[in-house]
């Protein structure tokens, strides 16, 4: 496939997409470091858009603490090559000082609320920084048509992708927000750019991450309680590994289940969250649990 163009300023997207007036545009928004599960979100938007844009830009505004920011992989000559292989048109890497020429912005976006809890409780701000850089990145990929707009985010980041789809629903952005499945290696761990930092027996102990996940998918799928003190216990009987939360909430709202699933059998569909830090790497995973009554 022919290599994608990079940009590295906002002047240099908006001139690439303008040579594409009239055709839809595919954003996929990553901080790089990029792996088969970025790979299925540029399929997508290959799948259903003339031009495919892809954004590597590691968020400072995202990072609380220094640490974690300097130790995310920078991995720019791996990623070009991985979005030739499946089909990007243009990537946008700008420096932090393009992106933010005035240093941190004046003026950002809000989670509110519900970006204070789950991932937003471990992480303060960090949904803040998330949804500023995301707004910016939907205003210079916008199509200077009103050619058809579409965004793709990966499901393995639940509270994201409900904190974008909120913004483009109250903000009023023409762009179609998507969620692609998340990605997993054969062994079930979700596949995540923090996974290469962990150790060999690190890594192997992150997978009791994805066992507890599918202890209550099958519970679910059974109709019996799910009982999530069980896979809480499971968890944390790993030694290596530090549960932040495991909760059962709504897959819409993220809202906690208004019925009973320790005692009561289960029905309907739910979403199971959950997050731990494995040595000094924090991870997350969720999975949907049941299926619409019919």
């Amino acid at each position: 496939m022919t290599k994608p163009l990079l940009v590295t300023t906002k002047a240099a997207l908006r001139e690439a997409l303008g040579r594409h007036p009239s055709s839809s545009i595919g954003l996929v928004p990553t901080m790089g470091a990029l792996h088969e599960g970025h790979e299925s979100l540029v399929h997508a938007a290959r799948e259903a858009n003339d031009v495919v844009v892809v954004s590597i830009f590691v968020n400072p505004l995202q990072f609380g603490e220094a640490r974690d920011l300097e130790h995310y992989p920078r991995t720019l000559e791996s990623d070009l090559e991985l979005l030739q292989g499946c089909g990007a048109d243009v990537v946008f890497a700008p420096s932090v000082e393009e992106m933010y020429p005035n240093g941190e912005p004046m003026v950002g976006l809000d989670a509110g609320q519900f970006g204070t809890r789950f991932e937003g409780a471990s992480r303060p701000g960090h949904f803040n920084g998330m949804l500023t850089v995301v707004s910016k990145l939907f205003h210079l990929a916008q199509p200077g048509s009103d050619a058809a707009y579409r965004a793709y985010f990966g499901q393995k980041d639940a509270q994201q992708l409900a904190l974008v789809r909120g913004m483009a629903a109250d903000l009023d952005f023409p762009v179609e927000v998507n969620a692609v499945p998340t990605v997993r290696h054969d062994d079930g761990l979700a596949m995540s750019s923090r996974n290469r930092r962990l150790s060999p027996e690190e890594r192997e102990a992150a997978l009791v991450l994805s066992r507890a996940l599918r202890l209550l998918e099958a519970r679910a799928d059974a109709h019996e309680p799910l009982d999530p003190d069980s896979a809480v216990a499971l968890v944390e009987s790993q030694k290596l590994v530090e549960l932040d939360y495991l909760e059962i909430v709504s897959p819409d709202t993220l809202e906690p289940l208004a019925f009973n699933c320790h005692e009561t059998p289960f029905t309907g569909t739910a979403l199971a969250l959950i997050a731990a830090r494995v040595g000094e790497v924090r991870l997350i995973d969720n999975l949907p649990l049941g299926t619409e009554e019919q």
